[in-house]
């Protein structure tokens, strides 16, 4: 129990109070909007990358997973979203830089509770299409026009949820933050 507390302290999950219980903590939009600021920047240049070093099957693997996400999207909207999350983190993997991928492992817990947030789900499948084409055409300038706004429209929903929420609730470890996305971010 004491490194399952660990390991959601270090995700940022968890709030350790010294001589008591640990607590989940509660995320505020000024979480949101701190994140939001950092990954904007990190997640276009990872998208940037992966249009730069991407090859056949990695392109191929990044249309299977938009192909999962539009499928899912008729029925099972959690499943779409773990999709959603996965073609983030499988940039990560085609831009092929150590340390955007230590980067990754640090944001996928919140990633999946951001996805967990959002709401327009064919609007993010839109988005994610038209990235996926940018990135297969090697259009990096597209990609930094593309990124920042389908990036703050999941942060615009990620906000409303939680204002209209209760304060601090997080989702199911499906699609929230507790455990690191297994292959997870729009």
């Amino acid at each position: 129990m004491r490194e399952a507390i660990k390991i959601l302290v270090a995700e940022g999950i968890v709030v350790a109070r010294p001589r008591t219980w640990a607590v989940v903590r509660e995320f505020t939009v000024r979480d949101i909007q701190d994140f939001a600021e950092v990954r904007e920047v990190v997640e276009t240049l990872t998208f940037v990358f992966a249009a730069q070093r991407h090859d056949e099957a990695g392109a191929a693997r990044m249309r299977a997973i938009v192909a999962r996400e539009q499928e899912a999207a008729a029925g099972d909207v959690e499943a779409a979203r773990r999709a959603s999350a996965e073609f983030h983190l499988y940039a990560v993997v085609l831009a092929d830089n150590q340390m955007l991928t230590e980067i990754a492992r640090v944001f996928a817990p919140r990633l999946r509770w951001l996805f967990g947030q959002h709401d327009d789900v064919p609007g993010m499948i839109d988005d994610h299409m038209r990235i996926l084409d940018a990135l297969i055409a090697r259009d990096v300038d597209a990609l930094r026009d593309l990124l920042p706004r389908h990036l703050r429209a999941g942060r615009v929903a990620a906000e409303r949820r939680l204002r209209s929420g209760p304060r601090g609730a997080v989702p199911d470890a499906d699609h929230g933050p507790p455990g690191a996305a297994s292959g997870t971010a729009g």
